[in-house]
């Protein structure tokens, strides 16, 4: 029996979110292992009472300094207090003075991009440039503290490992499609009805709160030239608002909103808002191909969310986009709007080019596993407890 802490304070949204809402229940199945999962307070009820899982409280810290501040001085108590011989740190940073051996899961690709940096920059943001910087410099120093540090992607483990200097392994997040489709909540009456309304559209789906990295305003220069070519209407779906303060993170929205303008008085962006994580299996039932033009990404669930309903995929031409889709996409490069829609041209005039990607993607959806992905961390954390006690022993 190992057992096992895991630091999940900074998940609040997105890919933290979904790493915790599928690991914890995976791990609390398991019979060699007992862990003690550190929540955000606000998640605690989410998670109700599992077997095999601890949840400890501790004092919120807003901002992300001062909860780096607060883990650092509070987690060894709560480590020790717990008796776990292993901490998994969930949120890109580290304990420095870990009193155990400690894996380090790594999935911030916004500290190693080159074009996150310059965007940031162009947009005149420099709070956010700073904040990147400087946050960027914490992370590589974590992967130094950590005993073994982990990313969600074989082509995010090579970035992390060339930046730092330090090897990196790759271990792939997972995807459990029975429970994703398990819920039949069915959608909001008003995203129903807003798909409803897009009978006979294309309707292409792109799953995101708004952020810089994700690239919307690349998006948003491709609908008129699919509009211009294509002989039916299309609609893209959005899971998010264009709004300032509706979404996570300072990041402003006001040039996105003006190239979406003439879009948003044509009916061609649909601005659904943010969708249940239970219902948001009917959504991509409903559309017809799923888009991302991100410029920057680690591993990204809604490629697979999309693959494992049966969407073609269009999306930018970044390694993690190539490794995780395969043949189930179409790629273009990131900054080119008239190669996305080139690419979405090329899906909707064949019928059996779509079908293939379909099928492919369907296909390549169940490699990935929760499951597994918990086995093999719950085999290296083990095999860390075995060397500390091999050397003890020595």
């Amino acid at each position: 029996m190992i057992r096992l802490f895991i630091n999940g304070l900074a998940a609040s949204a997105g890919g933290g979110l979904t790493y915790l809402r599928n690991v914890i229940p995976h791990l609390s199945r398991r019979v060699d292992a007992e862990t003690t999962v550190l929540l955000n307070p606000a998640l605690r009820g989410e998670f109700g009472n599992l077997p095999n899982i601890s949840f400890v409280a501790t004092s919120e810290s807003a901002g992300a300094f001062r909860r780096f501040i607060h883990e650092q001085t509070a987690l060894p108590k709560l480590i020790g207090q717990s008796g776990a011989q292993v901490l998994i740190s969930a949120g890109n940073f580290a304990l420095w003075n870990c009193p155990v051996p400690q894996i380090l899961l790594s999935r911030n690709s916004l500290y190693t991009s080159a074009d996150f940096l310059r965007d940031v920059r162009v947009r005149g943001d420099y709070a956010i440039w700073m904040d990147t910087l400087v946050k960027g410099c914490l992370a590589r120093q974590s992967i130094s503290c950590a005993d073994i540090t982990v990313a969600p992607s074989e082509a995010f483990a090579r970035e992390l490992s060339q930046w730092s200097g330090r090897k990196v392994l790759a271990l792939h997040h997972g995807f459990d499609a029975d429970a994703f489709r398990s819920d039949p909540t069915p959608l909001p009456s008003a995203a129903k009805m807003q798909l409803e309304q897009a009978h006979g559209a294309l309707r292409l789906l792109f799953v995101s709160h708004y952020n810089y990295y994700r690239n919307f305003e690349t998006l948003f220069r491709a609908m008129p030239i699919l509009s211009d070519r294509l002989n039916r209407k299309v609609k893209l779906f959005l899971t998010c608002q264009l709004k300032s303060g509706e979404n996570p993170g300072t990041y402003r929205t006001d040039f996105a909103t003006s190239l979406a303008g003439n879009l948003r008085e044509r009916g061609q962006i649909v601005e659904l808002g943010s969708i249940p994580y239970r219902s948001l299996h009917h959504l991509y039932r409903a559309c017809h191909i799923y888009v991302t033009p991100a410029y920057a990404e680690s591993f990204a669930h809604p490629l697979i969310e999309a693959m494992s309903s049966g969407l073609p995929i269009v999306s930018s031409d970044l390694p993690v986009h190539r490794e995780i889709c395969g043949d189930a996409g179409l790629y273009f490069p990131r900054f080119s709007p008239e190669a996305l829609a080139e690419r979405i041209l090329q899906i909707q005039q064949s019928p059996e080019l779509a079908d293939k990607l379909s099928h492919n993607g369907l296909r390549r959806a169940v490699d990935f596993s929760w499951s597994e992905h918990v086995h093999r961390l719950v085999v290296i954390a083990q095999g860390m407890v075995d060397r500390r006690a091999s050397e003890s022993d020595g």
